[in-house]
């Protein structure tokens, strides 16, 4: 599932390793992630289903946005679907802090394919909890 050494919370991210993510870049406040879209990953029009989009984007911004000690999880996202993608795309996301104060951050994550082009446009609110790691 990695690219580089995987920290704890994704060592136990059953969702990510089934969808083949590899991690790229695993820095505070920004991370890269990236995915081969396969068959069963599509919708019926034959195309990458918005949900798996979604779901390699939210992975992103988990990494980015977990930057301390403390536990930090999604407290809302939007997501603007801009091309679709099919069977054998190489899909990557690239997640960066835009803001943190105190317990609230906001990050974005574009999607891009293999050529470079954008696929999707995600915003992520994350929460800082009290728990620890």
């Amino acid at each position: 599932m990695s690219g580089v050494e995987l920290r704890e919370m994704m060592q136990h991210d059953l969702a990510s390793a089934a969808f083949g993510m590899i991690i790229e870049r695993d820095d505070p406040g920004e991370s890269v992630v990236s995915m081969t879209v396969r068959e069963d990953m599509t919708n019926g029009f034959r195309i990458t289903h918005g949900g798996v989009v979604f779901t390699l984007a939210d992975t992103a911004f988990a990494l980015a946005c977990n930057e301390d000690d403390e536990v930090t999880v999604a407290a809302g996202a939007d997501i603007v679907f801009v091309k679709s993608t099919r069977v054998g795309a190489i899909l990557t996301a690239h997640a960066t802090r835009r803001s943190r104060a105190g317990r609230a951050g906001v990050y974005d994550v574009t999607v891009t394919d293999e050529t470079g082009d954008t696929v999707a446009e995600f915003r992520g609110r994350s929460l800082t909890t009290r728990r620890p790691h």
